[in-house]
């Protein structure tokens, strides 16, 4: 919290947001931000290649910021406010202006040098945005649009960062993002909650004559787990079709894809086998889990290339 908080704090500072920020400052900041923050980012970059790690931080900054911009003001119309400043700033950025934020600073030369056109950055903004104003879906198809901007960008901006760039490997990378969204979805349906969300569709809600009043009240019984049963099962599809990316794509980058896909299945079959109860507590990867999921998917690696 203390990072979204200083980020936060951040972008209120006028005096800190006119002064000039060197590129080299501006990636130790982005650095700062990665490495310092509550989720696990220097795994992925202990796995990746070296040279690759500053860029990693510097699209990461950019995806922290419009996440916290969305997520951590606490006051829609601020987010609204700030998410369109944030828009307005990475305009700036494409069109050649000056930037006048350490991550636009830092981030200009890294979409420079991969090529990453700014849709993938301009998606995420519009999740966030879509985040502040709707918080009911009716239908998978509406979930699913979600997913296109709030998930799948971040596995194409992870794609052109490794060169990747053709429409088979984001077809496969797009299933994994929307899986791993899923599959965050079930694991936090009471986190989401306290943000008056629910992405469990409504439809599917009806099919089994469950209703919203009845999942704020946390009322588990057999139609709460049937819901929850096919929503792990609508899930886990997705994993599976994106899991031939693995063996399409550099070693290294195989091991993080191989790490996350199986962590997300995890979650799913820890739903699953604690009776779909995700009401009562949050199922989530214990370290020694983690541990596990490396040295499988080092094994495996090994393995392919051996083969």
């Amino acid at each position: 919290m203390a990072i979204e908080l200083a980020a936060r704090d951040f972008v209120l500072d006028q005096e800190a947001m006119g002064r000039t920020w060197g590129l080299r400052e501006a990636e130790r900041y982005t650095r700062w931000l990665a490495t310092g923050h509550y989720e696990n980012f220097h795994v992925v970059s202990f796995l990746l290649p070296k040279h690759l790690h500053q860029d990693f931080y510097n699209v990461y900054s950019y995806c922290r910021w419009a996440d916290d911009l969305g997520d951590e003001i606490g006051d829609p119309q601020e987010s609204l406010r700030l998410l369109r400043w944030w828009s307005g700033e990475l305009e700036r950025m494409y069109e050649g202006g000056e930037a006048t934020h350490p991550v636009f600073v830092a981030l200009r030369g890294t979409a420079k040098k991969y090529g990453i056109p700014k849709q993938p950055f301009a998606d995420l903004i519009t999740a966030f945005i879509q985040d502040q104003t709707v918080t009911r879906y009716e239908n998978w198809a509406g979930v699913l649009g979600y997913c296109v901007n709030s998930a799948n960008p971040v596995g194409r901006l992870v794609l052109y960062l490794c060169g990747y760039c053709d429409s088979e490997r984001q077809r496969l990378s797009d299933a994994t993002c929307t899986g791993l969204q899923l599959a965050n979805f079930w694991q936090d349906v009471t986190v989401d909650q306290l943000k008056d969300r629910v992405y469990l569709p409504m439809d599917l809600l009806a099919r089994h004559n469950y209703t919203v009043d009845e999942l704020f009240a946390h009322k588990l019984d057999e139609r709460f787990r049937g819901v929850m049963k096919e929503a792990v099962e609508y899930a886990r599809g997705f994993f599976l079709t994106g899991l031939p990316l693995v063996g399409m794509v550099n070693r290294r980058l195989s091991l993080d894809l191989d790490l996350f896909s199986r962590g997300g299945l995890l979650i799913l079959d820890k739903i699953e086998r604690r009776g779909y109860d995700v009401l009562s507590a949050r199922p989530k990867v214990s370290k020694g889990e983690r541990v596990r999921l490396l040295i499988s998917a080092l094994v495996r690696n090994a393995f392919a290339k051996a083969a």
